[in-house]
């Protein structure tokens, strides 16, 4: 990737006079020497696994460990009925975050986004968008190539895996992404596009990861219901105008110097926060008894 921060994105689509997806395109073709078809081919692709993922969600299946599953269809019910308070287009996004993130704790084939334990985030946000609001396919491509660039400088500036960062660059990333695609199709530039990341990543710094049982279930499935709901709340934040105080870049940096500072029974060790508590630990004795 030729990129080191987002403000080299935002002066390449202003020296260049081209779109931010567009830009990431390019850079995607310069990177593995594709053609245009060949990019757009590829992150069609991944758009259409993420539906298939979502299509595929079988509400009789629990993981292996017990620990979770079933949910989804449980949220799905609860939204038939009608009397739900977080409105038709959250309670969609919920649904489809809990959703994704059992089908990878149930084994399922699902799109890493941009990690398997943050599946959920940005299918959860983008095909409801595209179902409510009728966009084509296209232009949910290109909303993904503006998350992709927003998680590719993070993966370089800092890091996207909850062992390095804790919680916060995987769930955190995953939402920051979603947002800053979720800005672009609702009309925004690279200033809206790059408030809505801000905004969205400050909101989950300092998340830790603390798997109960090392198994990337609970909290884990959960918390892609924070992270897409926060997208969505961080995008509709940015569009109204409403502006990070911290730059994007910075917002990244500070994400990485928490990671650093943050203990490692907080990074996906398994031995502190919720699974060093007594409900945590009863499950792995039953998990080892099993």
């Amino acid at each position: 990737m030729g990129f080191h921060s987002l403000e080299e994105i935002v002066a390449k689509t202003r020296e260049d006079k081209k779109p931010f997806w567009e830009v990431l395109l390019e850079d995607d073709m310069s990177d593995r020497m594709a053609t245009r078809e060949e990019s757009l081919e590829k992150m069609n692709h991944m758009y259409q696994m993420m539906k298939k993922a979502d299509q595929d969600y079988d509400a009789r299946l629990t993981s292996a460990s017990g620990l979770v599953g079933q949910d989804g269809e449980r949220m799905q019910e609860y939204l038939r009925k009608g009397n739900h308070m977080s409105g038709n287009f959250i309670g969609k996004v919920t649904a489809r975050a809990l959703k994704m993130g059992e089908s990878n704790a149930c084994m399922k084939r699902i799109v890493a986004a941009p990690t398997a334990g943050s599946c959920g985030v940005i299918p959860a946000v983008f095909l409801t968008y595209q179902e409510t609001y009728h966009r084509p396919d296209l232009e949910m491509v290109k909303a993904l190539y503006v998350a992709a660039g927003i998680g590719m400088v993070i993966a370089e500036r800092a890091f996207i895996a909850g062992a390095t960062g804790g919680c916060q660059a995987e769930i955190g990333s995953a939402s920051a992404m979603a947002a800053g695609g979720l800005a672009f199709l609702a009309g925004g530039g690279e200033e809206e596009i790059l408030h809505a990341q801000s905004i969205a990543l400050k909101n989950l710094l300092g998340l830790v990861c603390d798997p109960v049982a090392g198994l990337v279930e609970v909290p884990c499935v959960k918390r892609n219901v924070i992270g897409a709901v926060n997208a969505v709340t961080s995008a509709d934040m940015a569009m109204a105008g409403i502006k990070s105080k911290i730059p994007a870049d910075q917002v990244i940096d500070a994400m990485r110097s928490v990671g650093i500072t943050m203990p490692s029974a907080l990074k996906e060790t398994g031995e502190g926060g919720l699974a060093a508590t007594p409900a945590g630990r009863e499950a792995v004795a039953k998990l080892k008894k099993a």
